[in-house]
């Protein structure tokens, strides 16, 4: 049972390390924690948060069992932590950086990129490797281009196609290109690479598709012009990039089950397998268990896919007791009623096999031989990841920060506005000088601006942090909140600056709700703001302070197909601006 969560760690730049974004905006708390038997081995597991319930519940299965080892009970203890955040603990000094969770024995990431991580880490800083490795697995979940049924048939009926051929060349010329130009546009969502393991993966098997094999990538590989521009165009097509996959999925599902096919531009999700069969199966769903009117199928590209093959490490503080305890654990999940568990979730088992019912959920079609792409060495995912920042899809953002008089509200010895720009100016420094942004502010019509309720601050223009700050730091506050007024506008300014190579995307950060009576009507709003799958204009709002209407904030960024970023509390802005950075 999960018995709390800590408040959000300080932000991290991308630049820091491999494992940054995932030390910010990590989920941690604890799973099961029985009162220990004083005659028990005692040990304590991190598990990645998309099994670590499940791994609570398979603890408490083996705690009331009768095993011994070496003639002792051993109890057994799970915490959830992503697996970027316990990589960069492990690191270092883990009381510091999770002083809330006890420092683990064992340790269950998604994938074995991180473990690579960890030794380059450990070797960076003198110290004898944690994880040498290979891990045997516990479970297994091949990443697949998830498409609603209609569009994933289509392509099913195509033939074997290849991650070039789904995802890069499609692009304006779209669903035409398989007879259906009725269906637009082809693009599609995927993981900022820095978040996520499975948008790791994904980079990953981009460039494995690119030099047609499955094993062996080299950084030389990786400076190949021909691979660049193979990665490159399948960037190209990102609708945007999300912080979370699962929020996507399920607000996928909550508008299917409104009846209403839900606002996107997105023909395909690159995903986990499992999160597939969650999908299909109502456990992403508003009501648990209602399955969707129109299902995923899952895709699995010809030149192969990479696995997720969640390893089962045994750290080095482990006890010689805990290490056996350790193994026997290992056992205990390996033996067909725990892997039982874990199909019913989704997973594979631990040899990577699928079960019936699993292919049959996603809707699969050569799903049981699969070719799965080696993991790289460490130091070349290293390299990826500081390269992904030069390939990936440029943004033209649109900044509109409210500068209403609430904003000089105190949150301790600051005002709201001075702590919710300076996250601000964290957050953006972690776009670079490709991407354009322009700065608004608005509030009502005041003395300094007294035509209209917001003003053109910065025009969209290449990004330059200094003039940004400068500009933000100027800014003055005062007045009521147009928010209507002005979401509106910036959305019709973007579209007059629309670039259709480029994401196009209107931030709002507010702490309070419209308050302006010449426009005050939301449902003409949500109309004006609707997505246009052909010129898509996201909108991500933040709502900053407990007056935010953060409901409101959702319905408009959700019609936008965009998304809204819960900051009520304030210890949760520099968390917001990070996930909210990351969908550029």
């Amino acid at each position: 049972m999960v018995s709390g969560r800590p408040n959000a760690r300080p932000w991290l730049p991308y630049t820091a390390a491999v494992v940054a974004g995932f030390a910010v905006i990590a989920a941690a708390y604890l799973i099961v924690r029985p009162a220990a038997d004083a005659g028990c081995t005692p040990l304590e597991v991190s598990s990645s948060i998309e099994k670590d319930v499940l791994l609570g519940e398979l603890a408490e299965r083996y705690n009331k069992s009768d095993r011994r080892v070496g003639g002792r009970c051993a109890v057994v203890t799970v915490h959830g932590l992503a697996s970027g955040a316990s990589t960069d603990a492990l690191a270092g000094d883990w009381a510091a950086k999770q002083p809330n969770l006890p420092r683990p024995q064992v340790w269950l990431p998604t994938s074995s990129l991180w473990t690579g991580q960890l030794k380059l880490l450990d070797e960076a800083a003198g110290r004898p490797a944690q994880t040498p490795g290979p891990y045997p697995s516990i479970a297994n979940s091949p990443l697949v281009i998830a498409m609603p049924q209609p569009k994933g048939k289509l392509l099913q009926q195509q033939g074997p196609l290849g991650w070039g051929e789904v995802l890069g060349s499609s692009g304006r010329t779209g669903w035409a290109a398989f007879g259906r130009p009725d269906w637009g546009r082809f693009s599609f969502g995927k993981v900022n690479p820095n978040l996520s393991t499975s948008g790791l993966a994904a980079t990953i098997a981009s460039y494995y598709a690119a030099i047609n094999r499955a094993s062996d990538l080299t950084e030389s590989d990786l400076a190949n012009p021909a691979v660049t521009q193979f990665v490159r165009r399948i960037e190209a097509n990102v609708s945007h990039y999300s912080d979370d996959i699962v929020d996507l999925l399920k607000d996928r599902a909550e508008a299917d089950l409104a009846g209403a096919e839900p606002p996107t531009d997105m023909s395909a999700v690159v995903t986990q397998e499992e999160l597939v069969y969650q999908y299909n199966e109502g456990k992403l769903s508003p009501t648990s268990g209602e399955k969707p009117r129109v299902p995923l199928v899952a895709l699995y590209p010809k030149e192969g896919t990479f696995n997720l093959d969640h390893p089962y490490v045994i750290l080095p503080s482990a006890s010689p007791e805990q290490r056996d305890a350790a193994a026997d654990f290992l056992a205990f999940l390996q033996e067909p009623p725990q892997q039982q568990s874990f199909s019913r979730h989704g997973f594979r088992d631990h040899e990577r096999n699928a079960s019936g019912p699993l292919i049959a959920a996603v809707g699969a079609r050569g799903a049981e031989n699969l070719t799965y792409f080696d993991p790289p060495d460490p130091a070349v995912v290293k390299a990826i990841l500081t390269g992904w920042g030069t390939l990936r899809k440029k943004a033209n953002i649109l900044v509109a920060v409210d500068t209403s008089g609430s904003m000089n509200a105190r949150i301790g010895d600051q005002t709201r506005f001075q702590v919710a720009t300076r996250a601000a100016a964290k957050g953006f420094g972690l776009l670079n000088s490709e991407d354009k942004v322009a700065l608004w502010s608005f509030s009502s019509e005041t003395s300094q601006r007294p035509r209209s309720p917001y003003s053109q601050e910065v025009r969209l223009s290449p990004f330059d942090q200094k003039a940004l700050s400068r500009e933000i730091n100027n800014l003055h506050v005062e007045g009521g909140t147009a928010l209507y007024a002005t979401v509106r506008a910036a959305h019709r300014h973007m579209l007059d600056h629309y670039d259709q190579s480029r994401i196009n995307a209107v931030v709002v950060l507010t702490d309070g709700k419209n308050e302006y009576h010449k426009d005050n009507d939301l449902a003409r709003l949500l109309k004006d703001v609707a997505l246009d799958p052909d010129r898509p204009i996201k909108i991500f709002c933040i709502a900053f302070d407990e007056q935010s209407d953060f409901g409101t904030l959702d319905r408009i960024a959700k019609a936008s197909a965009g998304k809204a970023f819960d900051a009520r509390d304030p210890a949760k802005i520099d968390d917001a601006f990070v996930k909210l950075v990351s969908s550029f």
